[in-house]
């Protein structure tokens, strides 16, 4: 910090300016040292929130003065003036005050300004005055030096613009911009909220296995490791599904897990390696019942964590309140592509349709490609997309009406798929069938297919009740309540390249 209490800001392409400020700052380490200051000490109590100290002196006039001492500490995140007076900005995780410190109060520990930077993180005790431009302070009575920063902030604290810095170095995201930090607090109330839902509806929270001996319940590629004790190979788990089914086999009727995922795919604005999920089963219930379980679960999220059902996204305000738009997947895509899936159910002839060359592609796979081309980006308002091909669902059951086709939907928003939902299929045989069919597209080289499950199917043999399930994706949902245009915006630290 300079004398006048800019902040240092060295020559971007220099890295000896960089370096004189970090050796600037250790400088300043060892004087507090040497001059019998703990740099770092372990604790500063009967700590007060800075937002509860401005909430408690509300409506004072300018130039009011109180008998009020607070004890409040946080990070600097500013300073002006010099001399025998100097104002400090103090920032926590509730608010920002100002410090105002007195060489006339402090005495010799006013000196200790000489050695603080922006960044610094102090704890201070005063009193609570107004100063004549009406704004709150503490005058500074004493203060302590909670840890001594040894690099700056970045750009005072006005903002971190560069995207690869942010997600590298979220804490610099998170200390630089607040607009990052509400939404991290709007996916901690998302996923309290979520879970507050499910309880109240009489849902039972486990935890499945992380590490499987065969991954399932998505059509993705795994990572694998091996455990060394016992000598095979392991996967994280894809999806929680087949765990979960199995745990309606046992009895437990109403059941969600809500934890990570993890698929080996690529990265984009929709995808992360890893991720987290919802995944919650009903026994006795279809995906008519978890369609209008959906849409209430959103709605009232929405409403308790933004204050109303709606959301804003590319300037446009979107209701999340029921009921959602819902067409079928076939006619979908030919009101938005002019082919017709039901009329192409050969293989060949759906490639030669749309120009595909890839041979590993089955006619499943297919189907999904122009769906996410075509379809995909146009369902702005939310979307229940019904009735999936056989194929692509090897967990779904039978239509009860449609031939080849299963009792499946997605849901979108803002052109996101958020949420994907079976009547689930609980006949063993057919279910047997499924993953053998899913074996010739193993077969035909798709790295994505389900592995056949024999235990999987042991347990549906003992028998499950009708079922309807829901997979619904939290980093998505997040997404959508905070207008974020990607998933790194929303996941902490994700995953980039070296």
């Amino acid at each position: 910090m300079t004398e006048n209490g800019k902040q240092e800001k060295p020559d971007e392409g220099s890295v000896e300016g960089f370096a004189g400020i970090l050796a600037e700052r250790r400088e300043k380490l060892d004087r507090l040292r040497a001059g019998g200051v703990n740099p770092f000490p372990p604790s500063f109590p009967d700590r007060e929130e800075i937002g509860s100290v401005i909430t408690r002196h509300e409506g004072l006039e300018p130039g009011a003065e109180t008998e009020s001492v607070h004890r409040v500490a946080g990070r600097i995140t500013g300073r002006r003036g010099h001399g025998k007076a100097a104002f400090i900005d103090l920032r926590d995780a509730s608010g920002q005050i100002q410090i105002h410190a007195k060489a006339d109060v402090l005495g010799d520990a006013y000196d200790l300004l000489e050695d603080l930077d922006l960044g610094d993180f102090i704890g201070v005790e005063g009193r609570a005055i107004v100063t004549r431009r009406g704004q709150l302070s503490l005058e500074a009575s004493d203060w302590d030096v909670l840890s001594k920063a040894l690099r700056p902030p970045p750009d005072k604290f006005h903002g971190l613009e560069d995207t690869e810095t942010r997600y590298r170095r979220r804490e610099l995201d998170l200390i630089a911009n607040e607009e990052s930090r509400e939404i991290f607090r709007v996916r901690a109330r998302t996923v309290s909220e979520v879970r507050r839902w499910l309880d109240d509806h009489g849902f039972f929270e486990v935890e499945t296995p992380v590490l499987q001996p065969l991954y399932g319940g998505a059509l993705a590629r795994p990572f694998t490791t091996h455990h060394n004790a016992l000598d095979r190979q392991l996967y994280l788990r894809i999806a929680t599904e087949l765990y979960l089914k199995r745990c309606v086999v046992g009895g437990i009727d109403k059941v969600y897990e809500l934890g990570k995922d993890f698929r080996n795919e690529g990265i984009s604005m929709k995808h992360n390696p890893e991720f987290t999920m919802l995944e919650w089963y009903e026994a006795y219930a279809d995906y008519n019942d978890t369609a209008a379980e959906l849409e209430e679960l959103v709605s009232s999220v929405a409403t308790t964590v933004l204050g109303k059902p709606e959301i804003e996204r590319d300037g446009r305000t979107i209701s999340l309140e029921a009921p959602w738009h819902r067409i079928t997947l076939r006619d979908s895509i030919l009101e938005n592509s002019g082919i017709d899936i039901d009329e192409l159910s050969d293989r060949d002839a759906l490639s030669e349709a749309i120009g595909n060359e890839d041979e590993t592609a089955g006619w499943g796979k297919l189907v999904d490609t122009i769906f996410s081309k075509r379809v995909e980006p146009t369902l702005i308002e939310p979307t229940f997309i019904l009735d999936y091909p056989e194929e692509l669902s090897p967990f779904a059951k039978q239509h009860r009406e449609k031939p080849g086709k299963v009792e499946r939907w997605e849901a979108f928003i803002g052109g996101v798929e958020i949420a994907n939902s079976f009547t689930e299929l609980n006949d063993p045989d057919e279910q047997r069938r499924r993953f053998e069919q899913q074996a010739a597209e193993i077969d035909r080289g798709d790295e994505e297919a389900q592995p056949f499950d024999e235990s999987f199917i042991e347990a549906l043999e003992q028998g499950m009740p009708p079922t309807g399930g829901v997979g619904l994706g939290i980093d998505r949902l997040v997404m959508m309540l905070t207008g974020s245009s990607s998933l790194r915006e929303v996941v902490l630290f994700p995953a980039m390249r070296d």
